[in-house]
């Protein structure tokens, strides 16, 4: 009996103890989620009717992927003017870079291992035939807008400067309403106006699915079987791309 007694007693210590070691591993876990930093946006599409690059449209989207990322729960996220406070202008410029002093101070006064650096490459809109009408620098027209966006998405981790990971993100949208052929112009592209239109709603996508592929590829949240999915889709994107490029042999 006293046995008994003693072999339940040691099992309920072991129990005890399994559960105890899974719940420090776990707090442990949910408080290293990764802390990163989000870079103003920068653009290699050259200016059109449609895409007007400016530092408000660079804000706009950096903005946009901090709310994303921090939506997701899964990193610890510096706001802008934290990130402000830290880049020169020279960080800021249109190159995309980051000296390496800045890569230290940022990582050691704010904590943050990774910048996010997002580069679009590409903007595209085709409209089917129909009227348009200009008001206050917006186009507005066309039956049927159809909107293409690709970012172009660096990594960088700052204690090595090194660019540890790489993705192009893409997105589309179409509408028929009045309004679909939305200038970025003189509008912003947070604005509730953007929202509704192909532009806008290409923009978000495609903000969406950049915090989406971090969460899998840094957070490792249902990874691996998450970055099947990823690694799939940027297989048939550049199938697609090699695809489009007329080669003379």
């Amino acid at each position: 009996m006293i046995k008994t007694i003693g072999g339940e007693m040691r099992k309920k210590i072991v129990l005890l103890t399994l559960i105890i070691f899974f719940s420090v591993v776990l707090l442990t876990y949910a408080s290293e989620k990764p802390r990163l930093g989000v870079l103003r946006f920068t653009n290699s599409v050259a200016g059109n009717s449609f895409w007007a690059w400016n530092p408000k449209v660079a804000r706009n989207l950096q903005d946009m992927l901090i709310s994303e990322l921090a939506s997701t729960h899964a990193f610890q996220v510096l706001e802008r003017k934290e990130i402000g406070a830290v880049l020169t202008e020279q960080d800021l410029s249109a190159s995309g870079r980051v000296s390496k002093s800045t890569l230290v101070k940022m990582g050691k006064i704010k904590g943050a291992k990774y910048l996010i650096a997002g580069t679009v490459s590409a903007f595209e809109m085709s409209q089917s035939t129909g009227g348009k009408v200009r008001f206050k620098g917006i186009s507005l027209g066309g039956k049927k807008t159809k909107v293409y966006i690709a970012v172009d998405v660096k990594v960088i981790d700052t204690e090595t400067g090194e660019i540890v990971d790489t993705r192009t993100i893409e997105a589309k949208a179409k509408g028929t309403k009045i309004g679909a052929g939305l200038s970025l112009r003189n509008f912003d592209i947070g604005g509730s106006q953007a929202k509704k239109t192909p532009v806008g709603k290409a923009i978000r996508a495609c903000i969406v699915y950049i915090s989406e592929y971090l969460k899998c590829s840094l957070a490792k949240v249902h990874y691996p079987r998450c970055m099947k999915k990823w690694n799939k889709m940027e297989k048939k994107r550049r199938e697609k791309t090699k695809n489009a490029i007329d080669l003379d042999m």
